[in-house]
């Protein structure tokens, strides 16, 4: 795809995206936040720094004591640049959306039972599996299935569609995502349960996050009438889920083995946890998700079957 290769040739692109014709913000909501989140990773790295030298302090020998105190350190300073390009980041998405507070009304009345948006059905029963293959020979799997089970989140009767993602065939990640479809037609994301596997064993939950817990948002991953140009939170949970979208295109033709598809939209996809991460994703309609790019390897998680 020619939007492709324009993305992959330019990743200032995704980042002008947020900015473009935005106003400077200034001690606002969203720009404080950021800078007081900024703060607490510079504490949090200090932190960490402080505990590795305590615990370097317990080696014997001078030499190992030393490269354990030189990779803390090593590590304190990739964890003050993350946090630098994370404020950056953030400030990018408080300008492109206005810099106030991020709270949508949620209003349960507004919802409905069934999650028909065209560019993302979740109809119970529903399958779906991708592949992608790295660089490096690691084919990755993720088949995706739409529950017949709810839950209740912010008093909203949310679907449940489950995720499970692996590597070679090994499982390296099981979620539980929670969507909802208000009257308008947006689907709206309401959190996810993470569950990360090591080895075979259940490792953390990292990622995980549900609206209205910890100051966490639910955010929009579908609109009901897409404009190019748009850009939104599709979750909000800081230092856990930042992820947000812009639509870029519209009537595309997308092909994937499962089958080519005209009148696709697309979006560009970023996060403000892992700035340097760039994807773009291709939704067919009355399909969903057939295309994930990612803009910096070029590599591609491709629709293979659907059920």
């Amino acid at each position: 795809m020619q939007l492709t290769r324009t993305l992959l040739r330019s990743p200032s692109l995704g980042l002008a995206l947020l900015a473009l014709g935005a106003p400077a913000v200034a001690q606002l909501p969203c720009s404080e936040q950021a800078r007081t989140a900024q703060l607490g990773g510079v504490l949090e790295a200090q932190s960490d720094l402080q505990f590795a030298f305590a615990v370097a302090h317990n080696i014997i020998d001078p030499m190992e004591r030393a490269d354990a105190m030189l990779e803390a350190f090593g590590e304190y300073l990739e964890a003050l640049a993350l946090g630098q390009s994370r404020y950056a980041a953030r400030l990018g998405v408080c300008s492109r959306l206005g810099g106030g507070a991020y709270a949508p009304d949620i209003d349960p009345m507004d919802f409905v039972a069934v999650i028909d948006n065209p560019f993302l059905p979740y109809i119970p029963g529903a399958r779906r599996t991708y592949r992608k293959v790295t660089a490096g020979g690691v084919v990755e799997t993720v088949e995706t299935e739409v529950l017949s089970v709810t839950r209740e989140i912010l008093g909203v009767t949310c679907t449940v569609v489950r995720d499970i993602a692996s590597e070679n065939g090994v499982v390296v990640e099981d979620t539980l995502d929670y969507f909802a479809q208000d009257e308008d037609g947006n689907v709206w994301y309401f959190g996810e349960i993470s569950m990360n596997y090591e080895d075979g064993y259940l490792h953390d939950l990292d990622g995980s996050w549900i609206a209205g817990e910890d100051g966490a948002e639910a955010g929009i991953v579908m609109h009901a009438t897409p404009v190019i140009g748009t850009v939104y939170r599709q979750e909000f949970a800081l230092g856990e889920a930042e992820d947000t979208a812009g639509i870029v295109a519209l009537g595309v033709q997308v092909q994937v083995p499962f089958g080519t598809f005209g009148g696709c939209l697309v979006t560009y996809d970023f996060s403000a946890l892992e700035p340097s991460a760039r994807e773009q994703k291709s939704y067919a309609p009355g399909l969903g998700l057939v295309l994930e790019v990612n803009l910096n390897t070029g590599e591609r998680t491709e629709l293979i079957s659907a059920l």
